[in-house]
Parts: C-alpha cells; sequence; structure tokens
C-alpha cells in the first residue's frame, strides 16, 4: 500500500480522533512543516556597543495557574451541592478546565450514603458531562447490579472533575487544586462508605504511595476534608475490562462492600 496517498473520509476522522485522544486540539498552520528538513538558524550575534539584556525575574514556587488557598476558599463557601457546581464552573485557577470540554461534576443519588470516587475523566465522559459512561462505566453499572445496586443508590464523583488531555494522570499541582472541591463534595454528602476505583484514587483518599493491588479489599478509615468514613479501595473497571481475570478479585470486594451495606441498612 502506498504511503502517499490521500486519506479517505473515515480515516481522516479517525486521525482526527486520535490526535483530540492524544490531546492535540489546536492547528498551528494550514501547511504540514517537515522539521526534519529545516536547518537550525544561525547563531544571533551581538551588535556592538550593545546595552546587555537583563535576565528575566525569577519565577514564582507554586503550582502553575491556580492558588491552593483560593481554591480551599471557594470550596469552603458552599453550601450546596449546587453552589458548589456554580463554583467549579466559574472556577479558572486549574489549567485542566481550558483543555477540557465540560465540567464532570457527579452522577447518581446526592443523598445515597454510598459513594464511588474514580480518578479523572475520560473521553466519553468529557463528552456528556457524567463520570464513567464509557466501557468502564457500563461494566461498572453490572458490578453494581450483581449486588443490588445502582446509580439511584450511589454518589460517583472523580477526584479531578475535568478530563486531563490524552487521559495523562493529574499533575500533583493539578491535584493539589482540585482536592479542596472533592474534600468539600464529600463534606455535604457525608457519605456512610466509599470505595475507591483503581490506583490513583486510592492513593488520593487513603493518603499512601503504596499500590492498588497491596490495598485493594482492606477496609480504613480515613478521613476526606472533615469527614471520616470507612473506605475500601477497589480495582478500576478499566484495568478490568484490559485483565479479565482480575475480576475475581474485584467481586470479593464488591461483596465485602454488600456486606457493610446490608451491616448498616443501607440497602
Amino acid at each position: 500500500m502506498s504511503q502517499d496517498r490521500a486519506l479517505n473520509n473515515a480515516e481522516m476522522l479517525s486521525v482526527l480522533d486520535w490526535y483530540r485522544a492524544a490531546g492535540i486540539d489546536t492547528a498551528v498552520g494550514e501547511a504540514p512543516v517537515d522539521r526534519f528538513a529545516q536547518k537550525p538558524p544561525a547563531p544571533a550575534t551581538m551588535p556592538p556597543r550593545a546595552a546587555p539584556i537583563a535576565a528575566p525575574p525569577p519565577q514564582a514556587s507554586g503550582p502553575v495557574g491556580g492558588d491552593p488557598s483560593e481554591a480551599r476558599r471557594l470550596a469552603a463557601s458552599a453550601g450546596t451541592l449546587d453552589e458548589l457546581r456554580a463554583i467549579l464552573n466559574d472556577y479558572t485557577g486549574c489549567g485542566l478546565r481550558f483543555r477540557a470540554t465540560q465540567l464532570v461534576f457527579a452522577d447518581g443519588n446526592p443523598q445515597a450514603k454510598i459513594m464511588l470516587i474514580g480518578e479523572a475523566p475520560g473521553a466519553e465522559e468529557d463528552r456528556q458531562g457524567k463520570p464513567f459512561v464509557g466501557r468502564s462505566g457500563q461494566l461498572l453499572d453490572r458490578m453494581l447490579a450483581a449486588i443490588g445496586l445502582d446509580r439511584d443508590k450511589v454518589y460517583i464523583v472523580n477526584t479531578v472533575p475535568w478530563r486531563p488531555p490524552g487521559n495523562r494522570t493529574p499533575t500533583p499541582e493539578e491535584m493539589e487544586l482540585c482536592l479542596p472541591f472533592l474534600h468539600r463534595q464529600v463534606e455535604l454528602v457525608a457519605p456512610k462508605l466509599v470505595m475507591t476505583l483503581g490506583g490513583p484514587a486510592m492513593q488520593t483518599v487513603f493518603k499512601t504511595t503504596n499500590g492498588i493491588i497491596k490495598m485493594r479489599g482492606k477496609w480504613q478509615n480515613v478521613t476526606i476534608g472533615t469527614h471520616a468514613v470507612d473506605a475500601l479501595p477497589t480495582l478500576h473497571p478499566a484495568y478490568l475490562l484490559r485483565n479479565p481475570p482480575a475480576k475475581q478479585q474485584a467481586w470479593k470486594d464488591l461483596l465485602s462492600l454488600r456486606m457493610k451495606v446490608e451491616a448498616l441498612g443501607l440497602g
């Protein structure tokens, strides 16, 4: 097959979808540029008797694009989930929001006493504005149904409410700016039980660097913001799609959650 043939419409759309998934969403020119064919620019010479160029001032340290103290102040000012959503819709401190399609705030029942916490929205979540609505979300629904739960009986959030470009892991700076809003969300819902989905969410909620395989299936009492709650880490549905044998471990975790639900009369 010739590598120089023109792409058809379906192929061009596939390429654009791939670019979007990789976080490439801005064109910088009308024509492609072969950077390998370009010659390096000649080194600049200082004109005679030119005044020395002052060095730029040192950059202040800290998160780029936002102030964590401002995020904490804004989050604390929310008295309801609707107010918190409105604050996040207007918040410009975290750069993730400028690359995402929309805010992914939550799904499920805000009156529920069971909260599920994932890491960050994916492409489908970014399009629909709800967490866990892609393939992993469909598997999550089946997992919940297997123990008698559904989205009317749980409340689903992510540690980060905007999709990172290319589904990359949020940076520590981005997490620091988003965590006050997650903490306030948990405080307002005040769940009786929390289940974290995947390693990054587990590390955030449990404040640990341990891996998910070591931590999964073990209940701990954690404090999220000011709210103390029993929490259980389990594997992310996306991981289960890639590693079907791990569903046996996730099933044990679900049964453990079901036992807690029944013991507390939350079912």
